[in-house]
């Protein structure tokens, strides 16, 4: 087995590998710099920044270390199992109930289409025929008591 070479960095191939290749991490900003910063005119000292800086580094690398082996394989096991069943779900019971409601809704808008063609369709229009010659006019009344003319009660 061959021995991975090292980078210029000093970082193996193996460390260097992308792990997230679709970014889905990407707003998980956990460096020291992207946690930590002291603005201009107040700084702790410099011996205390770096020892501050390599405390986070390695507590923060043990931590992830450590819940990596413990708890990943069994999370990543749920997980797996999971999504599974997910997939089995929508493989074997969701696509095709969408199938069959998509077949079903298209028999009944053809048979609704041939319903309102051949009944619905020609009794509006009647209605039309009957309603085409009223005419609505609108006209302000006279400011004062409402006298019987100008009512029409029908």
């Amino acid at each position: 087995m061959e021995k991975p070479e090292s980078s210029a960095g000093g970082e193996s191939a193996g460390e260097l590998e992308d792990r997230d290749p679709n970014s889905l991490n990407q707003h998980l900003q956990v460096m020291w710099d992207d946690v930590i910063g002291e603005p201009e005119g107040i700084r702790s000292p410099e011996c205390a920044w770096r020892l501050s800086g390599h405390c986070f580094r390695l507590s923060r690398s043990c931590c992830y270390v450590l819940l990596s082996v413990l708890i990943a394989p069994i999370l990543a096991l749920c997980l797996g199992f999971t999504f599974a069943c997910l997939a089995f779900q929508h493989i074997w019971c969701v696509a095709p109930c969408l199938r069959v409601w998509k077949i079903t809704c298209a028999a009944m808008r053809n048979f609704l289409a041939v319903l309102t063609h051949a009944i619905i369709r020609p009794i509006m229009e009647g209605l039309g025929y009957l309603c085409y010659n009223i005419r609505i006019f609108n006209q302000k009344l006279p400011d004062g008591p409402l006298q019987k003319e100008d009512l029409l009660i029908v």
